[in-house]
């Protein structure tokens, strides 16, 4: 039996879905931090402070869905160089060249055949084709479809069955709303809905 042992920083519905992830990947021994001390779904272990009392024999995984403050917990944990490992379904699809960075989730029936950040959530049955990048604390929404050589910037947020056709750019700090079909460069941060999409005043 293993005796892998990670902290999930969030003890949300992503933090659960991300916990089933590492059993499957040999984790169990799983403990949850959160500043929400009360859970019905799962026992929280302490306050994400407490993280610093575990780094000695745990592995480290922030399960925050808010792409700002998942990267400023990520960026706590380095600076105590906390092991930040990254997990990954057995029923994702991953290609052979992909480079996927630290503290990233693929979850389950995920395809993807890109450069992925540090940080980053691809979500259930989403696609990422060929030759993208997806920048660092990035969320890729459930169903969602990212055609070939389109590069995400950070902290961007993509919607459940939104659309990127091929060949795009999106600046950083964006959000891309629920089914939306994006079919030009996004060149400005801000939110994006409807189809095709357009920013929303």
């Amino acid at each position: 039996m293993s005796n892998k042992k990670i902290v999930i920083l969030g003890a949300g519905g992503h933090g659960r879905v991300v916990a089933d992830i590492a059993r499957l990947n040999g984790y169990m021994d799983i403990r949850f931090l959160d500043d929400v001390t009360e859970n019905k779904f799962c026992k929280i272990d302490g306050k994400i402070s407490d993280f610093v009392q575990l780094l000695d024999d745990h592995d480290f995984f922030v399960a925050i869905g808010n792409n700002e403050i998942r990267k400023q917990f990520f960026e706590t944990l380095v600076a105590n160089n906390a092991n930040i490992v990254t997990l990954i379904h057995p029923n994702a699809v991953i290609c052979k060249d992909v480079k996927i960075g630290k503290g990233t989730a693929i979850m389950a029936g995920a395809v993807i055949n890109v450069i992925i950040g540090d940080g980053v959530i691809v979500n259930t049955s989403s696609s990422i084709d060929h030759d993208c990048v997806i920048g660092d604390f990035s969320h890729i929404s459930v169903g969602s479809h990212i055609a070939g050589t389109v590069n995400v910037g950070e902290c961007v947020f993509i919607g459940a069955g939104a659309t990127l056709i091929n060949n795009l750019n999106i600046e950083n700090n964006c959000k891309i709303g629920a089914g939306a079909t994006v079919i030009t460069d996004i060149k400005d941060s801000g939110t994006y809905v409807g189809v095709p999409a357009k920013k929303k005043k």
